[in-house]
């Protein structure tokens, strides 16, 4: 009997075997196998347990379990050890991983290469990574800076004798055809709206479009040199102390002033622009990251004024010094649009409460309809900075997202084939790639204490937690703040949130002022990472701040005038002049 129990064992181990071998090459198989080899690892332990303790019970069989035993422990010796099958699979999946992280990785260089490089250049680094231009992957999360702001600009001036730019057309094939000309001349006639605004009506502030075209047509008389037309002409605000919040809504108050009085109101000096960043004209500009607040023919008007007294005593010309701070700052909001801002709809949560109304309803609207004009295009300079901050962020994400989308094995494979003209005047109209839904977080700490209430980075994700329970897909924030300490809290919450922020040194110390941590960046660098996280801020589909902060009071307005009412606004604390 033990002999032909052992004849029958050892065929079914030689058909097991020849079974393994011809599945070896199947995954699934594979892991059958694996799992089938090991339940005969098991049923022998149990087999052997069983036997073992009967020895004591019925010694007559004891020589018999002995012998099954040794049969078993002969046949199946590799029981107590790591099965082969599965340390090759660990192996190969492993292989998978390294070669995909690779691939990640040389994606990830291959963007880095062509980001705000010349072609010479970019071509020289693509080739010292072995790939060639021709077959470089689309980076889905970087922006063409250079044709956006081409086409910026072709939207920021009229044509011919038209009352606006060709804000009906969006490409420049259907620019060109009759039909489309009819259709502008009927639009323009009818009213057209600016392109710079995103959303319904039911999510932006009541009247933004018609406000927006309206201070746009203000701004950009059709004739600079009439006599009737009338100029402010204003440096930014540079006082010490003074935040580029503070700046910009100094800006909006001068704006005000200058639709009140009849005025076009023309920019001049801006410190934060004066580093070798700024090339050429747009250095000390405005203009340097966002388009001009009036035309360049108005510019010159003013400035030529500027040089004859009768223009300033005629009041032809007006500069900030003809009026009060308390006028900049707390003056009459334009009226001639009436009084929309007592149809807002109330988003905003302070306390778990609803802000339904409060005392300066006027002000708030006014300055959403004012930073939204002034940053209605970014230049070809902001667009780059934006894409940096993207691709440091996200660029990993997006390159891995690629090549998974890919049927062949890049870069061997699939290179880019030449773009199609829904690829060149439809698709490329859609914004840049983030991971939505993205919240963006403002925590505003250090000597923001002496203005308003100053919570800790605590408060600000339980409010970040109550959007995710509503929104439970929201897993993704983009952090700004000045504290490094902030940044080191997040990682209390990395196994619930992905953070992203810009790479810049940050204070150690709250007792540190803002301006001496800002000239401890330089001007550069302290001038363009708010920047680039205002307008993060106001792309992204939620946000948390502190609208004690005029940082994040103007985000709020920019939000509120890009499409977000809805999305709503959580806040620590309320502006402190409510």
């Amino acid at each position: 009997m033990d002999t032909a129990s052992s004849s029958n064992q050892r065929s079914l181990e030689r058909v097991v075997s020849q079974k393994a071998m011809q599945m070896s090459n199947s995954f699934p198989c594979q892991i059958c196998v694996v799992g089938f080899l090991s339940g005969i690892c098991i049923a022998s332990l149990i087999m052997a347990t069983l036997t073992s303790i009967g020895s004591f019970q019925f010694s007559h069989f004891s020589m018999l379990n002995l012998s099954f035993n040794s049969d078993l422990n002969s046949t199946i010796p590799q029981c107590s050890f790591k099965p082969k099958e599965i340390q090759r699979l660990t192996d190969l999946k492993s292989r998978k991983e390294i070669e995909q992280d690779e691939r990640v990785s040389l994606l990830y260089s291959a963007w880095n290469c062509v980001l705000n490089k010349p072609t010479s250049g970019a071509n020289k680094c693509l080739l010292e990574l072995g790939i060639n231009e021709s077959n470089l992957l689309n980076a889905p999360h970087l922006e063409n800076c250079k044709a956006k702001s081409q086409l910026h600009d072709r939207l920021d001036k009229r044509i011919g004798n038209d009352s606006f730019p060709p804000w009906t057309s969006w490409n420049p094939v259907a620019a060109t055809t009759d039909q489309n000309q009819n259709f502008r001349s009927k639009a323009v006639s009818e009213g057209a709206y600016p392109p710079w605004i995103a959303g319904s009506d039911e999510e932006n502030y009541p009247l933004t479009r018609k406000v927006q075209r309206d201070i746009w047509i203000h701004q950009h008389p059709s004739n600079c040199s009439d006599a009737n037309v009338k100029f402010l002409l204003a440096d930014w605000e540079r006082l010490p102390g003074f935040g580029i919040g503070a700046q910009i809504a100094g800006m909006c108050g001068l704006l005000a002033i200058a639709i009140n009085e009849g005025r076009v109101l023309v920019t001049n000096f801006y410190n934060r622009a004066d580093h070798d960043g700024c090339k050429g004209s747009s250095r000390s500009s405005w203009n340097c990251y966002f388009f001009a607040e009036t035309s360049l023919e108005c510019h010159q008007r003013a400035f030529e004024l500027m040089k004859s007294d009768d223009s300033l005593s005629r009041g032809i010309l007006t500069t900030k010094e003809n009026y009060s701070s308390k006028h900049i700052w707390t003056g009459p909001t334009p009226r001639i649009w009436g009084d929309p801002w007592n149809y807002l709809q109330p988003t905003t949560d302070i306390n778990g409460s609803l802000v339904v109304s409060h005392r300066k309803m006027d002000r708030r609207w006014w300055r959403a309809q004012a930073v939204r004009y002034l940053m209605r295009f970014p230049t070809e300079y902001t667009c780059n900075l934006l894409n940096e901050a993207r691709h440091a962020a996200f660029g990993k994400i997006a390159a891995k997202m690629v090549l998974e989308s890919l049927v062949g094995e890049w870069p061997k494979e699939n290179g880019e084939r030449p773009k199609s003209d829904i690829e060149k005047y439809v698709w490329s109209n859609h914004k840049p790639w983030i991971p939505r839904p993205l919240l963006s977080m403002h925590v505003r700490m250090g000597d923001k204490a002496c203005e308003m209430r100053v919570v800790e980075f605590e408060e600000y994700m339980m409010l970040a937690n109550r959007i995710r329970k509503h929104f439970p897909n929201l897993k993704s924030i983009w952090l700004s703040t000045e504290m490094q300490g902030v940044i080191d809290k997040t990682k209390e919450y990395s196994s619930r949130w992905n953070f992203y922020y810009t790479k810049v040194r940050r204070q150690d110390r709250s007792n540190v002022s803002m301006a001496e941590y800002e000239g401890s960046l330089g001007r550069e660098r302290s001038t363009n990472y708010p920047l680039v996280n205002f307008l993060m801020a106001a792309d992204s589909d939620y946000f948390v701040g502190a609208l004690g902060s005029t940082w994040c009071f103007l985000i709020d307005g920019m939000r509120n005038t890009g499409g977000k009412v809805m999305s709503g606004y959580l806040s620590v604390n309320k502006d402190r002049f409510w």
